[in-house]
Order: C-alpha cells, then structure tokens, then sequence
C-alpha cells in the first residue's frame, strides 16, 4: 500500500470531532461484556451494595452494622431491625491503544486520521460519562528507531500516552495530544503491549485501532492485553486501497517500515491472490480473537464515524 502523500493533520479538536458528530454520540455511553470496580466513584452501577445516594434493598440488620443506616421507619412498624442498602456506582476506565506506526499512513481516506477520529470519538464519550480516559501511541519514532537498532534501552515501542483524563473538560487535553502524534518508522507491538499491560490500572474496557500488519506478529501482544479485568476490543482498520487495489504493471516495493524492498508484477490473478489472501488474514485475526474473547472487527477508514460507533460499535456491545 502506497504511503499518502498529503495525510490529513488534524490540529485542532474541530478536525477530530464535529459538532455534528458531537450531537449524534452524546447519548451513547460506555460499556462492557462485565461489571468493574474503580478507583473512584463514577456513573457505573455495580452489582455490589455500597453507600451511594440511590437506595436499593434492605437486609436484616447484623451485630457491628454501622447504625446510621438503620431504617427507623421499618423499625417503627415491625420493631425490628434492617439496614438500607444502596446501589455502588463504579468506575470504568477506558484505555484506547492507537497504531502509529508508518504503516498506518496510508490509504485515502488515510487510515490513522481516521484512527484518529475514533479515537477522539471514543474518549469524548468515555470523558462525558465520567470514565478514566487513557490513550496510548503505539511506534517507534525515527530517533528511537536508530536507538534500538544500536542496542540502547529505552521506551522504543511507545510513541506517547495520556492517562486519567476525568470529565467534559478534559476534552481539549485529549484532542492536544490525539493531534501531536505522527505516524513514522515500525513498531514493537508485543513490548508495547507488555508495557502497556504492566503498567494499567483498575480494570475496564480496552480498544486497539490497528491495521494489524506486523511482521513479528500480533499474537503475542494481543494474548498480553487479555486479562487483570480488561475487556478488549481490537478494531482492525483497512483503507478501500488496500481491500481493492487498483494498481498494475511491473512495480518496485518498499516497506514502509523497514525499507524492506520487493519487485512485482501486477497482474489479475496476483491481485485475485492477493485478496484471497487479505481476507483470510483478517479471518484468522477475528478467529483468533473470538478463541480468547476478544471483539474483533474490521472496517474500512470511508466508513463514517456516527455508523461505526452508532451501528457495529453498539451491537457489539462496546456502546449502548
């Protein structure tokens, strides 16, 4: 796939999310397949009894129950004891994982802008709803990139992250950071995703944006993912030039990522091989998935916004 020569580079929060946009997702709402506990109290009712302002049961008292829970208007009538049990609202924390590797950079629509928008769409809604926001980078800057070819340690497989964004007006912070990220060099996918699993906390809903071409695999970081309370969802994004190419002749190709160079020649029953084996990459990344409870799906990056998160996103249990 032909890296765009134009990418769109949103910078401002107005390019990542419309006020059009704005109206169709504010009534959605995180959610997931379980109930999380949190750190701190949110808008996610828990199966749990705690002490929040919304009642919910009774139960007979017990001997060391805090008295001031008692229910005297019970005691009055029957001359017994209860306590009043309210609803626990919880938090959930919402952690999106976002490819910016050079492979990314492609397609037209361009694949991570359009990344880029789901993820600001994603977090927006997870801000609204009161929910711990994190985002994370996954790439490798060019400086990094001759870094760990040189042996040096360091965080080559992050390319950046924010976390515990909290409330509407943490908006603009995700947007400023959404914006600051460029797509370059490869990537470590499975070290990233192990500094990512190591390093999260609480428990919650986890989305990874990807195309999934790794030459190492996605295996290995997916399976790192999966656990400690995450419900992970891993949308795979294609561009339409990459499902149907329209390219032919005789071609010279570099990879993008690791300069890696093949000669081709274009022609029909290559392309029918090429999509034959296309789509069945991307069932063995759904298959894969499904084995460890993970949601997979895949979209091309000119399906609009409001249809991923209103129709495939919802129905898959990610919204509601």
């Amino acid at each position: 796939m032909l890296r765009s020569e134009n990418p769109t580079r949103p910078a401002t929060i107005e390019e990542l999310l419309s006020s059009e946009l704005i109206g169709k997702i504010s009534h959605l709402d995180v959610s997931s397949r379980k109930i999380f506990a949190g750190k701190l109290k949110g808008e996610r009712r828990s199966k749990k009894r705690g002490e929040s302002v919304e009642f919910a049961d009774h139960r007979p008292y017990a001997m060391g129950d805090d008295l001031r829970h008692i229910d005297w208007n019970i005691y009055a009538r029957l001359d017994r004891f209860f306590m009043k049990l309210f609803m626990e609202e919880e938090d959930l924390s919402l952690h999106i994982v976002i490819d910016a590797s050079a492979s990314a950079d492609c397609g037209e629509p361009n694949k991570f802008y359009y990344m880029q928008q789901v993820a600001m769409s994603l977090g927006y809604i997870g801000l609204l709803n009161l929910n711990r926001v994190a985002v994370t980078a996954v790439g490798m800057r060019d400086e990094l990139v001759m870094a760990s070819l040189k042996g040096e340690s360091g965080e080559q497989s992050i390319a950046g992250n924010i976390r515990d964004l909290r409330g509407r007006r943490r908006t603009h912070d995700l947007a400023r950071f959404l914006c600051s990220i460029t797509p370059e060099g490869g990537t470590d996918f499975g070290q990233a995703c192990k500094r990512i699993a190591m390093s999260r906390r609480g428990k919650g809903v986890m989305i990874v944006l990807s195309d999934f071409f790794m030459k190492e695999g996605y295996e290995t970081g997916l399976r790192l993912l999966v656990g400690r309370g995450y419900d992970v969802f891993a949308i795979q994004v294609l561009s339409p030039q990459e499902v149907d190419p329209d390219i032919s002749g005789d071609l010279q190709l570099r990879d993008v990522e690791d300069g890696d160079m093949a000669e081709v020649t274009i022609s029909a029953p290559l392309l029918k091989k090429y999509k034959e084996n296309l789509s069945a990459y991307c069932q063995e990344l759904r298959d894969f998935c499904a084995r460890r409870e993970i949601t997979g799906l895949t979209i091309q990056s000119d399906t609009p916004i409001d249809t991923l998160l209103v129709d495939y996103l919802r129905k898959r249990g990610l919204l509601r």
